[in-house]
């Protein structure tokens, strides 16, 4: 082994990172739980977006008390690219627990909760899309 490869050290998460990741973990769980919740009033398809929207108003809240902290934009302006970003990451999460839900579960014979899996799948997916459209454009 060279000195270069003893020298290379580990690449850890930035602390920002692991706070973006509390703040989405939270969300996440209002996102996925208020999903069961209003899935009791209208069609699956339908309750992913209603329960996205409640997870981004928590994941707006939380990211910018706790991650974001030193953003120099206007809270207004902030909340319009959060908003922006979270469009693109709420198709990203519709998309993959539909697919999964009607398609691919279904194909594998999973019966075992499967619209559950599918979202936690689904919500799962944008984080490090999200992470990367706040950074450079909500909280920038």
């Amino acid at each position: 082994m060279t000195t270069e490869l003893l020298s290379v050290k580990r690449k850890r998460a930035s602390p920002q990172f692991l706070k973006f990741l509390l703040a989405g973990g939270v969300a996440a769980a209002v996102n996925f739980g208020s999903r069961i919740v209003f899935n009791h009033w209208m069609p699956f398809s339908a309750a992913i977006v209603v329960a996205y929207i409640a997870g981004m108003i928590t994941a707006f809240v939380l990211t910018k008390l706790f991650v974001f902290t030193d953003s120099e934009r206007p809270t207004w302006q902030s909340a319009v690219f959060f908003t922006l970003v979270n469009i693109v990451a709420v198709l990203q999460t519709w998309a993959v627990s539909v697919v999964l839900a009607y398609y691919v579960l279904p194909w594998l014979n999973v019966s075992w909760h499967p619209k559950e899996i599918a979202h936690f799948v689904g919500v799962v997916v944008p984080v490090f899309t999200s992470y990367i459209g706040h950074k450079k454009l909500t909280f920038k």
